[in-house]
């Protein structure tokens, strides 16, 4: 009985041990030499296209089972966004309340149904808010068939649960672990190997290896998410000596662009994990790292980005000027500051498919182990990047104006709505300036001024822009 239990306990770790050295053997050839190598078997790509057929065959069965069951599938709106009528003039709209135009005198009157105009824009705000429902998941026109998406469509039919928990059982089973594995090897490698680059004398060689590393440990991370990104006008590249901006989805974003080229990145310096790896980055690279109470001081910050460019032989500058997360359905206001540097900007613009996972990263809701957790069990993170000429201030032109035209380029290149709201909103209050606007707007039309040109005081103060204090 002893020697049985002996065979067996030994047949088992040989079996396990085979497992293992299989495992890491597939993972060594198809996914860690290729991104080496910096070339593709082609195997993400068939693996998106047959997710599409499964989940265009879900889609069909879903309907067939809710028509079984006189049910109506839930269908939001393609963009999330409802549509509305051009806006007209705050004078126009009090004027159709109060009846005629003639109701509108040149010495100061106020009338009862003015009031209906504040409580109808109100409510429409409220109904349709165009700021807050950035900060929340993007919705689907269809189910991928993850839980965290969908509307109990499960339960629908036994063939679709049944296509579920197969589904389960890939992504937490498989999928997973190999995504784990390759996402530990990436972080230690970038920890190991940069650490070693920085005691090489030779600051060319030290450089161009650091360069290599990078690129590498980005690859590695990219198949950790099994990251199928399509790249764009690659002729328009950030180049050395440039800053290169960009929508904000999620801190991904970074592993994205990096995967196509080297860049400094500028942030806060962090501890934990975190401050591991940008301590090793720094030592080979010339990053960009403020410490906390630095952050708050405009002029250091914009001195070092300024000595930054002014060395062509140092990487571009990589630089998310919304300063939050948005849902990948528009683009938030640009803060100024990165576009005070005197250098070309780079613009690029970044739309995910939220068909295979959706990419937002809500830190109200979600920490950042969970969202990391939640991206590894998601089916792929698909996405389109696209470089865009790069662009220079105009004369005559101010930092705000130049941001403006900017994030104007990268949401109509990504298709994005472009908003001119702060993404700071998404923890604090509307600033006074934007209440102070409508109170002007509204005196001007009790003591009879014209309100020519109303359109874009609704974008500007008397005494300033909004836009330009919110970026302040």
């Amino acid at each position: 009985m002893t020697w049985f239990t002996f065979s067996a306990d030994s047949l088992l770790c040989r079996c396990l041990g085979i497992a293992i050295t299989v495992w890491f053997t597939l993972l060594f050839v198809f996914t860690i030499v290729p991104a080496v190598l910096g070339v593709s078997f082609g195997i993400r790509r068939v693996y998106m296209t047959t997710l599409l057929k499964v989940f265009e065959w879900a889609t069909i069965r879903m309907e067939m089972g809710a028509k079984e069951k006189n049910q109506e599938l839930y269908k939001p709106y393609s963009n999330g966004i409802i549509a509305k009528e051009p806006p007209s003039s705050l004078q126009q709209e009090i004027q159709e309340l109060r009846g005629s135009a003639s109701c509108l005198r040149s010495e100061p009157e106020f009338e009862m149904a003015d009031i209906f105009y504040f409580c109808r824009r109100g409510m429409e705000s409220i109904v349709d808010d165009e700021v807050t429902k950035r900060f929340s998941a993007q919705e689907l026109q269809s189910w991928n068939l993850l839980t965290r998406s969908n509307y109990n469509f499960r339960h629908i039919s036994l063939r679709v649960t049944v296509l579920w928990g197969l589904g389960v059982l890939i992504r937490y089973g498989i999928l997973l672990p190999l995504r784990v594995t390759l996402a530990v090897t990436g972080i230690s490698l970038l920890l190991v190997l940069t650490t070693f680059v920085a005691f090489l004398p030779n600051k060319d060689l030290r450089f161009y290896l650091s360069e290599k590393i990078h690129l590498m440990c980005y690859r590695i991370c990219v198949r950790a998410l099994t990251a199928i990104i399509t790249y764009h006008n690659r002729e328009n590249k950030p180049k050395n000596g440039g800053i290169c901006v960009a929508n904000h989805t999620t801190p991904i974003d970074v592993i994205i662009l990096a995967n196509d080229g080297c860049y400094s990145m500028v942030g806060q310096v962090h501890g934990g994990l975190m401050g591991m790896i940008q301590r090793a980055m720094v030592k080979s690279s010339p990053h960009i790292w403020f410490e906390r109470s630095e952050v708050k001081d405009r002029h250091l910050v914009a001195k070092r980005l300024s000595d930054h460019v002014a060395d062509k032989t140092k990487q571009p500058i990589l630089i998310f000027p919304e300063g939050t997360c948005i849902n990948n359905t528009s683009v938030m206001m640009f803060k100024k500051g990165s576009f005070e540097i005197a250098c070309t900007v780079y613009p690029v613009a970044i739309k995910y498919d939220p068909r295979f996972g959706d990419a937002f990263w809500n830190s109200s809701k979600f920490g950042m182990v969970n969202y990391l957790l939640r991206m590894m069990s998601s089916w792929a993170i698909v996405c389109s990047v696209w470089y865009l000429p790069p662009m220079n201030k105009k004369e005559g032109e101010d930092a705000v104006q130049f941001a403006n035209r900017v994030k104007a380029a990268v949401a109509a290149q990504g298709g994005l709505v472009d908003l001119i709201w702060d993404g700071g909103l998404k923890r604090a209050k509307v600033k006074d300036a934007f209440k102070e606007e409508q109170q002007k707007l509204y005196s001007k039309v009790l003591v009879g001024e014209q309100d020519e040109g109303d359109q874009s005081d609704n974008t500007h103060l008397e005494d300033g822009n909004p836009e330009e204090d919110k970026n302040k």
